[in-house]
Order: C-alpha cells, then structure tokens, then sequence
C-alpha cells in the first residue's frame, strides 16, 4: 500500500489495524488514497476470520479533508469528470460504512471536511480530548454534499445543518453531544478494552447485526418488519446462535 499502513493488533491478529499514511499533510486524501480506501475495506468482506477494523491516521491530525493539488485540478474538471470524481468518493465513504465487520474511528489533530464522511461512517469512533472538527465546505464555496448522506446516519438534522452552515470548528464534547463520535480516547487502553469486548461476541452476530441496521435505515414500516423478523429468526436459528444461548442457558 502507499498511502495506508495495514497491521493487524498484536493481541488479536483478527483485528486489523488501517493508518492513513501521508502524514507530511496530515492525511489529506486524494484519487489514490480515496482508491486504496475503498479496495481495502471491500477485500476486508472477503476475509471471514477479521473481527474487526481499526481506523486511524498517522502523524498530527487523522486527516485534513481533500488534499491542496487535488483541489487545484478540480477547478478544471468538466461537470462529468465531477460526477466521475464524487462517485469515487461516494464508494470509498460506501465501503467503509457498509464493511461487514464493525469499523472503530480513532481520530486524533484534526478532522476537516470529507474526513467527517469517514468519521460518520465509522461504527464506533473514539476520539482525543483537543480534536478539532469542521464542516469547511462552505468556507470554500462548496456543500458538504457527499458526505451529508452518511453524517445523517448519525447526527440529527438539526445538529447537521447547524454544523455545515456555519462551517464553525468544534470540539470533541460537542462531537459527543450529536453523536457523530461516541468516546473520548485517553490512550491505548481504552481500545484494549473495547476490541476485548468484541473480541467476546459473536462474529456472525456482529456481522448480521451490521448488515440489520443498514438495511432497515433505508427500508419502509412494512419491510423493517420483514427484515428485523427475518433476521431474528435466522439467528436463533443459527449454529452460531445454537451454540451461544445453550450456554447462556446452562449458566443461568
């Protein structure tokens, strides 16, 4: 890879560890890094023993939003090649969020612009005390467009046009307060102790648990019924199922 570092976490070799890797400009993306993204996370469902996927940057800041010369070329692009562009965007925030297994944002420095597309479309975000968040966008003359779908998957419309109009930078207790991240990060501990906590559940129960919640967030009153149902059957149905409620069952 060239602009991610891949590891897997020392202590579970089936959780792996994804670093955007150009720190010498705080992890700006570009069409190569947006590439690398997205064929990185769809390999991840094609790999049954990963539990998990841990999302982070290298360097000051997780990532500044769109890199400087990528937006210089964009001012000479075509409506089409825009389309083509934004596309390429869309998958890599798609791939991210629609992993099979839960993804874990730790974001550090700062988070601009696109970067929030990744942080919303992380599971489980933790993220330090002094990180930086900003819809930029309209400082620039654009709209957080892309992105928008995603983010609404987490935060209100109210929370959202407030951040994304005014373009203000915030904190991470205000990130906390809407709900775009969920824990303040104090150190390597912190994730030890989520990744044990998922390290105990079951793999295909997360998965499918995953997949419910993505469904049922674009389906109608009728068809959630469908799905939620259907589901629940499944896995109480399942080997996996089978397995984890007899011994529940035998301990109580």
């Amino acid at each position: 890879m060239t602009f991610l570092k891949i590891e897997t976490l020392p202590s579970d070799l089936s959780i792996q560890i994804v670093s955007l890797n150009r720190p010498d400009v705080r992890n700006a993306f570009h069409p190569g890094m947006i590439q690398e993204i997205t064929v990185t996370f769809q390999k991840f469902n094609q790999d049954s023993k990963i539990k998990a996927v841990i999302l982070r940057g290298e360097g000051t800041a997780f990532c500044s939003g769109a890199d400087l010369n990528w937006m210089k070329e964009m001012v000479q692009y075509s409506f089409e090649e825009n389309i083509t562009d934004s596309e390429k965007l869309w998958a890599m925030f798609e791939a991210v969020a629609f992993c099979s297994v839960p993804v874990i944002g730790v974001v550090h420095g700062a988070v601009f612009g696109g970067a929030l597309g990744l942080v919303a479309a992380c599971d489980y975000v933790f993220s330090e005390a002094q990180t930086k968040f900003c819809f930029s966008e309209v400082k620039l003359g654009l709209a957080p467009a892309v992105i928008s779908s995603f983010v609404l998957r987490k935060v209100s419309d109210g929370h959202a046009r407030g951040l994304m109009i005014s373009a203000d930078v915030f904190l991470t207790e205000k990130a906390q307060a809407v709900g775009l991240t969920h824990s303040t990060f104090t150190g390597t501990a912190d994730l030890v102790t989520l990744m044990k906590s998922i390290s105990t559940n079951g793999i295909e129960a997360m998965k499918e648990t995953k997949k419910l919640l993505n469904e049922i967030s674009k389906a109608d009153w009728p068809s959630q019924k469908k799905i939620t149902t259907k589901v629940i059957s499944e896995r109480r149905m399942s080997a996996e199922g089978q397995e984890r409620l007899k011994k529940f069952v035998e301990k109580s």
